[in-house]
C-alpha cells in the first residue's frame, strides 16, 4: 500500500467508524452496567465520574481489527511482517486489558497486578521474539550515533522491557480526560511519519488506523467524559507503540516521542522511592498530572499543556530520526 492516500482513507474511515458505533457502543455498555468504579485513594473530585461507562477502548481495536481484515480480505496484503507483530500485540493485550476493565466494573477489583504482569511480560517476550526472528535483529540504532551491535537474546530482553514499561506508562497516564488519548495520537503520528519516511508504507498505514480510532475515540472522551479508555486500550496501545518503535528501528526515539509517558511513570517510582525512603512525598500525589491538579490546575489545561508537550516531543523525534538516518547500517 504505497502513498499518502492509504495513510489519509485509513485514517478517515477508522475516525468515522469509531464516531458511528460510540453511542451504540455507550448504550450497551450503560444496560450491561459497565461504568467505571473510581479510587477513593485519588482526587475527590474525580468522584462524579463514577458510574461513566468504561472499556472504550475496547471499540477502537474491534474497529482497528475490522478495518485490518477488511484490508486483508481485498487483498492488499496488510497483514505482513511490520504489521503482524503490532496487530498481535494489540489483540493479545487487549484481551487483558478488557478482561481487567470487566472485572473492575463487575467487582470494583480488577486483575491483580502480578497476573497482569506475567501476561504483558509473556506477550511482550513472543513479541520480541518475534521481531527479532524476523528482521534478523543484531543491531541498534541510536540517534547521531549510528548502529550499535547487540545480541539477539540481550535486544529481546530489552525489546519486551519497553513493550512493558510503555504499556504500564500509558496506563498510569489514562487518568484525566482525553490525557493518554490525546498523547497516544500524538506519539502515533510521530511514528506514522517515520515508518513512511522508512519504505515501511503498511506499518505508516497501521499507524493511521489507531490514530483515526484514537481520534473518535477523543470526540467522546474529552472533559467532561462520556467514554473512559479503560485497560483494554491503555495497556494494549501502549504495548502495540512499543512494537511499531521497534519494527521501525527507532525504539530508542520512543522515550523521546512519547515523554509523557516516561515523566507520568517516573512521578510514581520517584514518589515510592522517596516514601520508602525518606517518609516524605515528592508531588502532592503521583501519577504527575494529580500533583498539578492538586496544585490547582484546572482539568483541561493539565490535558491540553501535556499534549502540547507531547506535540513537540512528537515533532523533535521526527527531526532527529532525519537528522540521523544517514548514520544506520
Amino acid at each position: 500500500m504505497e502513498g499518502l492516500e492509504p495513510v489519509v482513507q485509513g485514517l478517515l474511515l477508522a475516525f468515522a467508524l469509531v464516531v458511528i458505533l460510540m453511542p451504540l457502543f455507550l448504550r450497551v455498555m450503560r444496560r450491561l452496567g459497565f461504568g467505571k468504579r473510581i479510587r477513593i485513594e485519588g482526587p475527590q473530585s474525580h468522584l462524579v465520574k463514577e458510574g461513566t461507562p468504561t472499556m472504550g477502548g475496547l471499540l477502537l481495536l474491534l474497529v482497528v481489527g475490522g478495518i485490518t481484515l477488511l484490508l486483508e480480505g481485498l487483498g492488499n496484503r496488510f497483514i505482513d511482517p511490520s504489521t503482524f507483530a503490532p496487530l498481535a500485540t494489540l489483540a493479545l493485550v487487549g484481551a487483558l486489558g478488557t478482561a481487567d476493565d470487566y472485572l473492575n466494573a463487575r467487582t470494583g477489583d480488577g486483575i491483580r497486578v502480578r497476573q497482569k504482569l506475567l501476561w504483558q511480560t509473556a506477550v511482550a517476550g513472543y513479541a520480541a521474539f518475534q521481531i527479532q526472528q524476523t528482521y534478523a535483529i543484531d543491531l541498534l540504532n541510536v540517534p547521531f550515533l549510528g548502529s550499535v551491535e547487540v545480541p539477539p537474546l540481550l535486544f529481546v530482553a530489552f525489546a519486551a522491557f519497553a513493550i512493558i514499561a510503555t504499556s504500564n506508562g500509558v496506563n498510569i497516564t489514562d487518568g484525566l480526560d482525553g490525557l493518554a488519548g490525546g498523547t497516544l495520537i500524538f506519539a502515533f503520528i510521530g511514528f506514522m511519519i517515520i515508518a513512511a519516511l522508512n519504505g515501511q508504507p503498511n506499518l505508516a498505514v497501521l499507524c493511521a488506523l489507531i490514530v483515526g480510532a484514537l481520534l473518535g475515540f477523543l470526540w467522546f472522551n474529552v472533559h467532561p467524559a462520556q467514554v473512559f479508555m479503560g485497560d483494554s486500550g491503555s495497556l494494549s496501545l501502549g504495548a502495540t507503540l512499543a512494537v511499531v518503535g521497534l519494527i521501525s528501528g527507532q525504539i530508542l526515539l520512543l522515550p523521546l516521542i512519547g515523554i509523557i509517558f516516561v515523566l507520568e511513570t517516573a512521578s510514581v517510582l520517584l514518589q515510592i522511592l522517596s516514601v520508602k525512603t525518606t517518609g516524605r512525598r515528592i508531588f502532592r500525589m503521583s501519577p504527575l498530572h494529580h500533583h498539578f491538579e492538586l496544585g490547582g490546575w484546572d482539568e483541561e489545561k493539565i490535558t491540553l499543556r501535556f499534549w502540547i508537550v507531547a506535540v513537540l516531543a512528537a515533532m523533535l523525534g521526527v527531526v532527529v530520526f532525519v537528522a540521523s538516518r544517514g548514520l544506520y547500517a
